[in-house]
Order: structure tokens, then C-alpha cells, then sequence
């Protein structure tokens, strides 16, 4: 087993999204992670990751920069710098920038899952999650 690994900025892989950036920091394919997968999340302004869930992983979200409405099924809070929340696995949630300035986050879930290390089940179209958040 491979004693760890240093990851550079400019090694990080950026995906982009509508509502913002991943930023890949641990990975199956980067570090051989088996247990972890940590991302550094950036929500553009009035956007946001909708309702979803991870059916095998659970996740803390810490707040790094901006404000968030962070939903735990159908309840919200509003997250700063320094707040953080955990999301067991199937609970479904979802974040939304409320500020004018992008909002970074750490992510982190446990266990990998596949070979992208992250299951995800997009659920905000469906009901109730559609009908929580107006004009989301």
C-alpha cells in the first residue's frame, strides 16, 4: 500500500456544472482512496446543488466561503463560514448559494462507491422535493 500522496492545485480536476465547479481532491482514480472522497464544491451565486441524496455514503459539508441554504430533507438552514452539517446515507438534501459571491465548500463522503468513488441520485424534479424551495 502506498504511503499517501501529495496533491498539487494544479493537479486538482476541475469539473464543471450549471450551478458551480467540483473540485476533485480525493478519489479512487487520484489517491486509491477506499474510504474517502473529498471534493471542493463551488456554488456561482443563486445556484445550487438540488435535492439529491447518496444511497450508500455519508457526507459533511463544511462551509469555507458565502452563505448557503443547506436542506436536511424538508428542513433548512442557513450555513456560514465555519458551519458544517452531516447527511447520513438515502437522507436527501440539497444546497443553495443565497449570496452575491460564490460559496466554497468541503465535501466529504464515505465510503467509495464505484469507480467514480460518488453515488449520486438526483431527486428535485420529483415530488415533494420539487414543491420545498419556489422558484428553484
Amino acid at each position: 500500500m502506498p504511503a499517501g500522496k501529495f496533491i498539487r492545485a494544479s493537479e486538482i480536476k476541475r469539473e464543471h456544472m450549471d450551478w458551480g465547479e467540483l473540485g476533485w481532491l480525493s478519489r479512487p482514480a487520484m489517491t486509491n482512496a477506499k474510504n474517502l472522497v473529498v471534493i471542493e464544491v463551488t456554488l456561482k451565486p443563486g445556484a445550487g446543488h438540488d435535492f439529491h441524496q447518496h444511497p450508500a455514503q455519508e457526507e459533511a459539508i463544511y462551509v469555507i466561503a458565502g452563505e448557503i441554504e443547506q436542506w436536511l430533507e424538508n428542513k433548512k438552514q442557513v450555513l456560514r463560514p465555519g458551519d458544517c452539517v452531516f447527511i447520513p446515507p438515502g437522507v436527501v438534501h440539497a444546497s443553495f448559494n443565497t449570496g452575491d459571491q460564490p460559496a466554497t465548500l468541503l465535501v466529504t463522503l464515505g465510503p467509495v462507491v464505484g469507480e467514480a468513488g460518488y453515488e449520486v441520485v438526483e431527486v428535485g424534479t420529483k415530488a415533494p422535493w420539487n414543491s420545498l424551495r419556489p422558484g428553484s
